[in-house]
């Protein structure tokens, strides 16, 4: 949507919860939204939870994730709220998941030892450590978020990224190009029309 505010903005985490209330209401729930952050996921939930809506609310840290996912299998139209656990390695079949909703585009952390260390020897050869080392990994785990959702040929849905740098940022159009070919909108009604045609 190209109204969200920065994600690195205070106002993100509200934005991102009342966009994906939104989004869950034409998808019938049966959604998977990824996380970027337990803090992101939390804030979320609570205004979910304070949405009262009426789809089965499933949140990673309240069982173990092969329950979780068992659950979100065997319930009509749940959520399932998750972070980096979940963006790989999970495989639901059928009409439980028809929507995946990413917050944030998945950068991995500066603060992660592993990718600092990377991001300096990157530096120490003259590359760029965002351009060359950032991007490629956050498209890889976008691609594997969306792996989520589309399995085989047969397999629709909606791919929902809050996250509005995808648009407004020159590294954007790599995360879009980096995806298959498919339609793309900025109107939550549309979302609901394509929903109804696959159903």
């Amino acid at each position: 949507p190209l109204h969200m505010p920065d994600p690195r903005t205070s106002g993100f985490t509200r934005a991102a919860a009342v966009e994906i209330i939104e989004i869950i209401k034409r998808t019938a729930g049966r959604a998977l939204v990824l996380f970027t952050s337990y803090a992101n996921l939390y804030g979320v939930r609570d205004i979910v939870v304070e949405a009262g809506l009426d789809f089965p609310l499933l949140v990673q840290g309240s069982a173990p994730r092969s329950i979780l996912l068992r659950d979100f299998r065997q319930t009509a139209n749940a959520v399932l709220l998750g972070t980096s656990s979940f963006w790989q390695g999970v495989d639901v079949v059928g009409n439980s998941l028809s929507c995946v909703i990413v917050d944030k585009l998945p950068f991995v952390s500066p603060a992660d030892p592993i990718a600092a260390a990377r991001m300096e020897a990157l530096v120490a050869r003259g590359e760029d450590p965002f351009t060359d080392y950032q991007v490629p990994l956050a498209i890889l785990a976008l691609q594997q978020g969306l792996g989520r959702l589309i399995r085989h040929r047969s397999d629709r849905g909606v791919l929902a990224i809050l996250d509005p740098r995808v648009r407004t940022k020159g590294y954007g159009q790599r995360f879009l190009a980096s995806l298959p070919p498919a339609p793309v909108t900025h109107d939550i009604e549309e979302v609901g029309r394509f929903m109804e045609s696959v159903a």
